[in-house]
């Protein structure tokens, strides 16, 4: 049997999202701020250094063509990494916000249940004072 939405809902701990979430923020803006000054990026081989590259002649060229790939795939990487470390920022604040939202629909809720059992209140009141009168 599926569980509702509803249900579901009902069996998160928001008081500990809530308190949860500001250090949710600060934790993805600290992985942000940690990032690497960005780094420009190697100058563009020519023609003739890129078949020089591409066949080595000895071990020495081997090993640098090695390092300069490696580099290159470390570039690759950093720029992936603060690419992921911005979307994680992203991600924490939109869920701040359903946070805040969802506070504030949970706390909507309450009020609307209190002014039904305010209501069904007067209503019986209101029932028992018409029988009273008949």
């Amino acid at each position: 049997m599926a569980i509702s939405w509803i249900t579901a809902l009902k069996l998160v701990p928001w008081g500990d999202v809530i308190e949860a979430t500001p250090q949710v923020v600060k934790a993805a803006k600290g992985l942000l701020g940690k990032k690497p000054p960005a780094t420009a990026s190697a100058p563009a081989a020519t023609p003739q250094a890129a078949s020089h590259l591409n066949a080595p002649h000895n071990a020495g060229e081997q090993a640098l063509q090695l390092i300069q790939a490696l580099e290159a795939r470390t570039r690759q990487l950093e720029q992936a990494q603060q690419l992921s470390a911005e979307l994680i920022e992203q991600l924490a604040e939109q869920n701040a916000q359903v946070v805040r939202t969802v506070d504030l629909l949970r706390t909507g809720a309450q009020r609307l249940a209190w002014a039904c059992v305010v209501l069904g209140v007067a209503v019986i009141g209101l029932g028992i004072a018409l029988w009273r009168v008949s």
